[in-house]
């Protein structure tokens, strides 16, 4: 029995990075000292250090000084000669390869616009409310609830008018504060009558907010009323200049009827808004706090504005909160007891601070209450994910064209090893042909965004700009985003290229062997990518057509919606009896203006929170929903009006009723006011399906008033109808604005984020597809020229085209098919994610699944078909003559 013992070896890794490294004349001399030399250790100090020794050897023979001191055997390189030279061979080649160097620069110019407008929309979504010059010490004040045994805890923005003014006095670490509340008022110029949103605001806003003033003192702006501050976009629209300082506006509040309009002296003109600015104003009035008000201790209770203060430089955040609670406990609590003694409010509240920058992008505490564009940003990673995907895409196109049209270019690798180019030279060869390539893309890339750009904003709901494009920090990510996308693109290809044997190549003895894994493995990734934008597209459309055809318990068709302050129960009588004079309308019916909410209690002492609606009993009519227990509201009762209440679905189920029907709601900070619930009304989605189902309350009491009033019309009167209810408003109220929305158009509104980002996603999925397929047509391209003394040869055997096409076309198909392997568990994780943000969601389906696998392999299939078929259908004869 022959016995064969292994002799001790070095590590392989070593050996084969000294190989790499060590010029071919050395390495034979070398490795072989080290080999000998290992072998010496082996025996004296044992196998294990000996590989040690030996690794250390091979890393010392790598450090710097030894590069420097390699002998040259080659004499001296002319670099300038030798870059121009790679440079014309480079443009010579995209030249003679003119359909590969348009999908390339097509796919990576594509790839680079797109992460360029991500990059505009991504500066523009962190820059937010960061021009002013207070930045970063502006805070907004905000407040904590903590229920009894902090069981559960919520979060609110808004604050009342005491908040500002005490915290300043109290807190020394607070410089200056500012009230910022949102406020209609209707605006008389000439004839016309608008209803417009304001702002009351406190004098020292142009001290704390940087918004230039075109015209008047920021400091005494605001200082006395009847003042107002007027945006230009105002200024211009009403004057015809910005010179107005001076002039008077008529204004009245648009809540109260019996005000009357008022001149307001325009005491400067505020440049209009930046972009990136979540106050956004056309008219500042000073706020105004009546003394009873201030005085009043419960106000600390009220929330209904923004309130943001300046804090010294450095201060400590958690310092000034712990003080601002002292100040709190301290000054309100007198009204804490009076608030836990009359309304049994047990909550602890706790006051803190959020950086005025952070409001734009949080979810939990967000721009609101006169704040605009609050943003979710959800949205900037679904389109960072779209353009790192397509400009991914984009580079493995590139790497497995380039790599794939090696076999081409491997007699001149060889000719240039030969005469004495070495691999680091070759190396820069190709990666200089791969920046060269993306220097065109990138050039390319910023005519696409400025093409874009309206389209793009459109979608986004922005306004980027152009010269959004030449600011310094976007100009450094573009250059670091053409230096990445060069090395990302070209790295690759310059090792596999380069590392090419010279006498293999010049006698035509080299093969592509093994490296074809690589290609193979990024075309499924590639088509990975692309499948998953499809599932995830797929997935939006279905949730935004199950939230805009879903079923709302409701029928909103036909039904208008006016808008009118303070309208008196008498007031909406008459406007019933007139508008129902005409035939084409079928019902009125008023309701409170706005969202109201309240609480109650029930079952003794438990409390709930509800939404609370002031109408007639002409409402539910005519809306078409159902009462499923007790009856409708009726004149025919006249306690209803101020006994009575109809509450929904939810509120029986959280007040766990089983009877609801004569069961008592007690309003207990309204006196002790208790009513009785005489019907259920059915749940129905008045508010958009982005939030749940509330509990609901529904009652006529008179004192309420009425905000707003919807109509019903009969279908095919829209014209006619909205002409004469025009004129009917404005004979009843003339002075007040006239304005009205169908309550089906409104209903959209709410989904309108869904559908721009839906379109969003579509067309990022279109260009992944797009740019997935130029890649595979590309390869099968290449494999169709590879193969064509195969198909010649095939053919003359008697081969048909169908068979040759299907073996041209199985082996990409196989790999597309492998990709939905990847693609699906991953697309089916992400959109679970994603549907968990709204209450009401659709199943991600089987068929959508097998929509995306036919979609995907059709395209495949049409993509590659088309080279194999031409490659199938060439004469024999030809082919292997070529060859």
């Amino acid at each position: 029995m022959n016995h064969y013992h292994k002799s001790p070896q070095p590590p392989k890794w070593a050996t084969t990075l000294l190989e790499w490294r060590c010029p071919d004349e050395l390495l034979e001399e070398i490795g072989g000292d080290l080999q000998e030399l290992f072998e010496e250790q082996v025996e004296e100090i044992g196998e294990k250090q000996a590989r040690k020794e030996y690794m250390l050897a091979v890393l010392r023979y790598l450090q710097p000084f030894a590069f420097k001191h390699q002998p040259k055997i080659y004499p001296s390189t002319n670099y300038t000669t030798m870059f121009q030279n790679y440079i014309t061979v480079a443009l010579r080649h995209l030249k003679r390869n003119r359909v590969f160097s348009i999908i390339n620069i097509s796919g990576l110019s594509l790839g680079l616009a797109c992460c360029m407008l991500i990059f505009l929309y991504t500066k523009d979504e962190v820059s937010y409310d960061r021009f002013h010059d207070n930045n970063p010490n502006i805070y907004r004040i905000t407040k904590k609830f903590i229920k009894p045994g902090n069981s559960s805890e919520s979060k609110d923005s808004n604050t009342g008018y005491l908040q500002g003014p005490i915290f300043a006095s109290g807190v020394p670490e607070i410089q200056s504060f500012v009230r910022f509340q949102s406020h209609r008022r209707d605006i008389k110029l000439g004839n016309d009558i608008n209803s417009q949103e304001v702002f009351l605001t406190d004098p020292d806003f142009f001290s704390v907010f940087t918004f230039p003033l075109l015209a008047g003192n920021p400091k005494t702006a605001l200082q006395e009323p009847p003042s107002v501050v007027i945006s230009e976009d105002m200024a211009r629209k009403h004057f015809g200049s910005t010179d107005v300082v001076g002039k008077t506006l008529l204004l009245k509040d648009s809540y109260d009827s019996n005000s009357q309009f008022e001149p307001y002296a325009v005491t400067g003109v505020a440049r209009k808004s930046p972009q990136n600015s979540s106050i956004k104003f056309d008219v500042l009035l000073p706020i105004i706090v009546k003394n009873d008000e201030i005085a009043n201790k419960e106000n600390w209770f009220n929330s209904f504005l923004n309130t943001f203060v300046v804090l010294q430089s450095g201060a400590d955040i958690k310092s000034v909160e712990a003080t601002m609670d002292r100040v709190y406990q301290a000054d309100a609590k007198e009204g804490m007891r009076i608030i836990a003694e009359r309304f049994g409010m047990k909550d602890k509240t706790v006051y803190a601070l959020q950086p005025f920058t952070d409001m734009h992008l949080n979810k939990e505490l967000p721009a609101q209450n006169g704040l605009v564009d609050s943003s979710n940003p959800m949205f900037s990673y679904i389109l960072s994910g779209i353009a790192l995907f397509i400009l991914l895409i984009a580079c493995i196109n590139f790497i497995n064209l380039t790599v794939a049209r090696s076999l081409k270019r491997a007699k001149e690798i060889g000719v240039r090893k030969v005469i004495g180019g070495d691999r680091t030279h070759l190396m820069i060869q190709f990666l200089g042909e791969s920046f060269v390539l993306c220097f065109i893309a990138f050039v390319l890339a910023i005519l696409l965004v400025q093409l874009a750009l309206p389209t793009f904003n459109q979608l986004s709901n922005k306004a980027l700009a152009l010269s959004y494009l030449f600011d310094a920090k976007l100009v450094l990510g573009y250059i670091g985003l053409f230096l990445i996308t060069g090395l990302l693109a070209g790295f690759y290809p310059a090792v596999v290229l380069s590392s090419y044997n010279p006498v293999q190549t010049l006698y035509s003895r080299f093969k592509l062997s093994g490296k074809n894994y690589l290609q193979k493995i990024l075309v499924i990734l590639q088509f990975s990518l692309a499948s998953f934008l499809i599932m995830g597209t797929l997935t939006i459309y279905s949730q935004f057509n199950y939230l805009t055809t879903r079923e709302l318990g409701y029928d909103d068709k036909n039904v208008i919606g006016i808008s009118k302050s303070n309208l008196t129960p008498k007031e909406a009588q008459l406007f019933r009896q007139e508008l129902l004079k005409n035939p084409a309308f079928v019902e009125v019916a008023p309701k409170n203006g706005g969202n109201w909410y309240t609480i109650a209690k029930i079952n003794g002492d438990i409390q709930i929170n509800f939404k609370y609606e002031t109408v007639d009993q002409a409402y539910l009519p005519l809306f078409n929903i159902p009462i499923v227990q007790g009856r409708n509201f009726s004149a025919d009762f006249p306690a209803d009006s101020t006994q009575s209440v109809l509450v929904n679905e939810t509120f029986v189920k959280k007040a766990e009723w089983k009877d609801p029907i004569g069961q008592e709601v007690n309003f207990w900070y309204d006196n002790n006011q208790k009513y009785k619930v005489i019907g259920v009304v059915k749940d129905h989605h008045f508010e958009a399906l982005n939030t749940e189902i509330k509990p609901q309350l529904f009652t006529m009491k008179p004192s309420n008033g009425y905000g707003m009033a919807f109509i019903k019309i009969k279908p095919g009167t829209e014209t006619s109808s909205l002409n004469h209810l025009e004129k009917t408003y404005k004979q009843l109220f003339p002075i007040n604005p006239y304005s009205y929305e169908f309550k089906s158009e409104e209903n959209l509104k709410a989904y309108e984020a869904e559908a721009k980002w839906k379109q969003i996603i579509l067309f990022g999925t279109v260009l992944t597809i797009f740019i997935s397929c130029i890649g595979l047509f590309g390869l099968a391209t290449l494999s169709a020229e590879r193969r064509t003394k195969e198909i010649g040869i095939r053919k003359v055997l008697g081969a048909s085209v169908t068979s040759i096409v299907q073996l041209l076309t199985w082996d990409f198909l196989k790999l597309v098919s492998f990709s939905f392997l990847f693609a699906f568990p991953a697309a089916w994780y992400a959109m679970q994610q994603w549907l968990q943000n709204y209450p009401y969601q659709v199943d991600i389906k089987d068929w959508a699944f097998i929509l995306t696998a036919g979609v995907v392999i059709l395209v495949a299939f049409f993509t590659v078909s088309f080279q194999s078929i031409k490659a199938a259908r060439i004469n024999p004869a030809k082919n292997l003559r070529s060859e």
